[in-house]
């Protein structure tokens, strides 16, 4: 008789997985993935229909400086007086074995990542650090 274990998506394996990749320092790719998702989702839908020109990845590490969790490279929104349509797109990169690192566990991870995301699509919209540190998401 053989025993199958719990579905991939169950609570339990996903936990499983999570202290698996814990004791690497690693949330898997498409976990962290799901979690900047749900962070973009969370955005208010009236701000978030004002995001232009900007893509949302993730890498693993900056290579400049190995410890940034997040980066926006672009034209704020509130600088673009001549944007043109041949502009490249702004680019959000959150970076995920740094948030992994620094976190001690899949919850704070979590969390983490929604800071970031929400720290670095607000210098889309211009928001600058000290700004964000007076607002609570630096």
């Amino acid at each position: 008789m053989s025993r199958s274990g719990p579905s991939t998506d169950s609570p339990i394996t996903r936990e499983l997985r999570w202290t698996y990749h814990l004791a690497m320092d690693l949330m898997p790719v498409d976990e962290f993935e799901a979690h900047v998702e749900a962070a973009l989702d969370g955005i208010d839908e009236g701000l978030a229909s004002l995001m232009d020109n900007v893509v949302i990845v993730v890498e693993d590490r900056n290579v400049d400086e190995t410890g940034l969790l997040g980066l926006y490279e672009g034209t704020p929104l509130t600088e673009r007086d001549q944007y043109g349509l041949l502009e490249m797109p702004d680019k959000v990169s959150i970076y995920r074995v740094a948030l992994c690192e620094m976190c001690d566990s899949r919850d704070e991870l979590v969390e983490e990542i929604r800071t970031t995301v929400i720290h670095e699509v607000a210098h889309h919209f211009g928001i600058d650090d000290d700004r964000l540190d007076e607002l609570g998401w630096a």
